[in-house]
């Protein structure tokens, strides 16, 4: 890899392809951060079989994998759907990124059984730092956050837990909280009375418990009622 350059490749029926990409711009553009035209993440279109050799594909086996031949087209396939050479510190920042994914995930989903309250983020980044985990840049936050509740249970006592919550919501509020409560669960259950009040028992981590009632309450002026259920 050089400074100037990364790689993106794909295989594809055990054929292999690769391009050459701008390493500040092929990062961005594949994780949809910016809109850029392809062309602008490019060194340049072609193909290649195998880049290091300068060794192109043929138009024939191009138009057999990708149904085009179309080196745009194709290089926007190979950077979306392909695997993706990192710089140095592009690999970092996507660490430490996952990383604080991974604290949100578990202050998330998880609560301490001793209080049935969610740790704080800085309790639980504290205590993975004894971990020494590996955080890898490629596998997801929900995958690795399984992991990292099962290496972090004999230092903090975590447990994750869902919990139903039945909430009556008043006519004036009902329409503004509807977005806000879908984004905090499931809903199992919802009815629209006829006074115009809204009811629904939403099912969620425990760890969000705390937060929904904050929002919720900021939302209607404290003017709701909301309780756990069985």
């Amino acid at each position: 890899m050089s400074e100037r350059y990364t790689i993106a490749r794909i295989t594809h029926d055990g054929e292999h392809f690769e391009i050459l990409t701008k390493p500040d711009r092929a990062l961005p553009y594949k994780l949809g951060k910016i809109s850029s035209s392809i062309s602008e993440v490019l060194v340049t279109d072609t193909i290649f079989v195998d880049a290091g050799k300068g060794t192109k594909a043929s138009e024939e086996k191009l138009q057999e994998i990708f149904g085009t031949t179309d080196p745009l087209k194709i290089a926007d396939v190979i950077i979306k759907k392909g695997t993706l050479q990192l710089t140095t510190e592009q690999r970092k920042q996507l660490v430490e990124e996952k990383r604080r994914q991974i604290i949100s995930f578990i202050s998330r989903e998880c609560i301490d059984p001793k209080t049935n309250l969610p740790h704080p983020p800085v309790r639980i980044e504290q205590a993975m730092k004894q971990l020494h985990y590996s955080i890898d840049a490629s596998k997801s936050v929900e995958e690795q956050s399984k992991e990292v509740i099962k290496l972090l249970r004999p230092i903090i006592p975590l447990k994750m837990e869902k919990i139903s919550v039945e909430i009556h919501v008043p006519p004036e509020h009902a329409s503004k909280v509807y977005g806000t409560v879908k984004g905090f669960g499931t809903l199992k259950r919802d009815q629209w009375l006829a006074d115009g009040s809204w009811s629904a028992i939403v099912e969620m981590s425990a760890g969000m418990y705390g937060p929904f009632l904050d929002k919720l309450g900021k939302v209607t002026r404290g003017n709701i009622e909301a309780k756990m259920v069985k």
